[in-house]
């Protein structure tokens, strides 16, 4: 399947006794569905993938499935130790999902050779088309990545990496070598800010974690973006995304908290995240709530219409 538009990846709500907020999260994922995701990415990184349990997990993916009711994709997380993505694997295709998001094996290092063959591993576990994620531990060599390119289930690359130089030469080498279709995505926290970058190398699918909070900006870049608005571009970068980045880089685990947080100022009550995640401090919260105030003025405040779809 071929992803286009904003893809959103909700936050996983958490309740006062500290388990799934199943009717919030399904709510979360209705709002983001109608104001035009172009695929949900469940129990991920903004989803505290690295948080849940697998039946915690296996549910938040069911209840997104069931709120997505078959309009755009649905992708899970999975990863960590070999037989742990297995099983997330297996409880993802369970839950209805359409595919995962395989995040890096836990802790350790490996060789490219060694990450090849965890990718082929897990993929071999299951017929869920598979987007391979690099980031921390998990770098790939150009030649790795058409390894794992070529395998039948593997239909996409995304980078959390950010050194620019690899992933030019991984693009050009997938595409020489790979004849399927294949996407490569933007993975990078509050990825807008590198987006002109990353389109100048080809690859203009990123992953948007502003849409769980604030959609109208989010699509507002989005559209400025595509109709090639540079002037606007950078108004989004300089008052709202990179001051929105500076925050988070403040605080280790920021790119989830700030997210949670935002989502909560917002009015749906997705409590806060878990340990060794902390919420912002208050004065973090009163800096992000005259963040997001800037952007959504830069957006117009227009509400995005119920069932908008973006152009491909």
């Amino acid at each position: 399947m071929q992803l286009d538009g904003v893809l959103f990846f909700p936050v996983t709500p958490f309740d006062a006794e500290g388990g799934i907020a199943e009717r919030v999260l399904a709510e979360h994922v209705r709002r983001g569905v109608r104001a035009g995701a172009g695929g949900v990415f469940a129990a991920c990184g903004t989803g505290e993938f690295h948080a849940l349990e697998p039946g915690e997990f296996e549910r938040a993916v069911a209840v997104a499935v069931e709120a997505t009711a078959g309009r755009v994709p649905v992708f899970a997380g999975a990863g960590g130790p070999l037989p742990s993505a297995r099983r997330f694997a297996e409880a993802a295709r369970r839950a209805g999902a359409d595919g995962l998001l395989l995040l890096p094996p836990y802790l350790v290092a490996g060789p490219p050779g060694g990450l090849v063959r965890y990718v082929t591993e897990v993929a071999g576990a299951t017929d869920l088309p598979l987007i391979v994620y690099q980031r921390n531990n998990a770098v790939f060599t150009p030649d790795a990545a058409v390894e794992v390119a070529r395998l039948p289930s593997v239909c996409g690359f995304k980078d959390g990496l950010g050194d620019i130089d690899l992933m030019q030469r991984i693009v050009l080498a997938v595409r020489e070598s790979v004849d399927k279709p294949f996407q490569f995505f933007n993975g990078l926290p509050t990825a807008e800010l590198t987006v002109p970058a990353y389109r100048g190398i080809g690859i203009d699918l990123y992953s948007s974690a502003v849409f769980c909070f604030a959609p109208e900006v989010s699509l507002g870049f989005y559209h400025a973006v595509r109709a090639g608005d540079a002037e606007l571009v950078r108004r989004y970068l300089v008052e709202f995304y990179r001051p929105l980045v500076e925050l988070r880089d403040r605080v280790p685990g920021y790119a989830v908290a700030l997210v949670k947080a935002a989502v909560r100022a917002g009015g749906l009550d997705v409590g806060g995240v878990r340990p060794p995640l902390l919420d912002p401090t208050p004065e973090h919260l009163a800096e992000l709530a005259r963040i997001v105030a800037a952007g959504r003025a830069l957006a117009g405040a227009r509400p995005v219409a119920a069932g908008a779809e973006l152009a491909g």
